[in-house]
């Protein structure tokens, strides 16, 4: 067995986002053939290391006031306690190990760098510049990914290899990156089909959540810009239009919490909408049996777990025709594909609607294509593969 370091700055057991839930899934079903070790920043109050479904957790001091200053902090107190990290490959997850690369450069240690890049954060700073809002806050959120984006490329040009999600960011990580493809590998996020399945939800859980006899319209991720959920509030007008009673319930946390909130208030649609904030692992499921359909509006997306998360539960999607969407929803087949507009969300969103037998359909064909084509046990042993290549470099 060898030693794996993964790098992220988010502790993966206390946060639910896409990276954080493959970092977790990978890791505890390598954890009979490597040792494995994660490195985090000191958020959410995890101050001690510990044992968390095999995999060994350790915090790293950061802040926990905002990701670009805790990535800073973290990346600062990796690099000064580098001699207390024992691996034999390092694997390090956009930005969150920059620290890292500068302390092997500095006491010229050669060891394996894997550079997991998920979105590309060059490609998402382009696509968010076309986004929404330009008030001080996101023109800072836009500068400050600029600057990240040039972190991610200093590490992916200076990795052993590097590995993303989707053959789209293989060549967005090419273009904007300058990275060989030959030392590119493609392991897409994967789902587990016995925990996010089709199952029976009880009424009174609905009327817990406020939707009880209405139908629901499910988004799940961060409230962040490239998440793209102020299309969701402007094709909610639309929707609420012609069905009235629908709910909009919005899983997730983020800085535009306030932003969309506000912004559901002046399009006359606060109503129907919940903001739930993150909720457990073990609610998740539930909470994706509850939705009538899915949505993902994001502007940029290497993949997309929620997508595979919905289409395993047996739910129709709707998302916009971006990045590597389009490699995990088949359009008209598992979900609707859209150009990034509201009014054609809205119509998308209402076309499921009005529809049972499409969204039945839809669902059971998206539950057998991520069956049969998405899993974390295939990508864990693909994973595997790029670290025992890693090591012979």
């Amino acid at each position: 067995m060898f030693n794996l370091g993964i790098f992220n700055t988010q502790p993966p057991h206390l946060y639910f986002g896409g990276v954080e839930r493959r970092i977790m899934e990978l890791s505890k079903r390598l954890s009979e053939k490597v040792n494995v070790t994660v490195y985090c920043g000191s958020k959410a109050g995890f101050r001690k290391a510990c044992n968390f479904q095999n995999v060994r957790i350790v915090p790293c001091f950061s802040t926990d006031i905002s990701f670009p200053l805790d990535n800073w902090f973290f990346n600062r107190t990796i690099r000064g306690a580098f001699d207390q990290i024992k691996a034999d490959i390092y694997e390090v997850h956009t930005v969150s190990g920059y620290g890292l690369l500068r302390a092997l450069k500095k006491l010229g240690v050669r060891k394996p760098l894997i550079e997991v890049v998920h979105g590309v954060l060059a490609d998402e700073y382009a696509q968010t510049v076309k986004g929404v809002h330009p008030t001080l806050r996101s023109k800072v959120s836009r500068a400050l990914m600029r600057y990240m984006s040039k972190l991610e490329m200093e590490l992916a040009q200076a990795a052993t290899l590097v590995v993303t999600i989707s053959n789209y960011s293989l060549e967005r990580v090419v273009e904007l990156y300058g990275v060989e493809r030959e030392k590119v590998r493609v392991v897409p996020n994967g789902v587990d089909p016995n925990v996010f399945r089709p199952m029976e939800v009880a009424d009174v859980f609905r009327k817990r959540l406020g939707i009880e006899n209405r139908y629901c319209v499910l988004f799940v991720g961060n409230l962040i810009p490239r998440k793209g959920v102020h299309f969701l509030v402007e094709a909610a007008r639309c929707v609420v239009k012609d069905e009235g009673d629908v709910v909009f319930l919005i899983v997730g946390e983020g800085p535009l919490l306030g932003f969309l909130t506000s912004y559901s208030v002046k399009l006359g649609v606060r109503r129907n909408f919940i903001f739930l904030g993150n909720v457990s692992d073990s609610a998740l499921p539930i909470i994706y049996n509850c939705a009538d359909v899915f949505v993902l509006p994001s502007l940029q997306e290497g993949q997309g777990i929620a997508l595979l998360e919905a289409q395993a539960s047996a739910k129709p999607v709707v998302a916009f025709d971006v990045g590597g969407v389009r490699e995990c929803v088949k359009h008209g087949e598992t979900g609707l594909l859209v150009e990034p507009d509201s009014t054609e969300l809205g119509k998308a969103v209402l076309k499921l609607l009005r529809d049972e037998s499409l969204r039945v359909r839809m669902g059971a064909s998206g539950r057998r294509f991520v069956c049969k084509n998405f899993s974390w046990d295939v990508y864990a042993g693909r994973m595997f593969k790029v670290y025992l290549e890693a090591l012979e470099y």
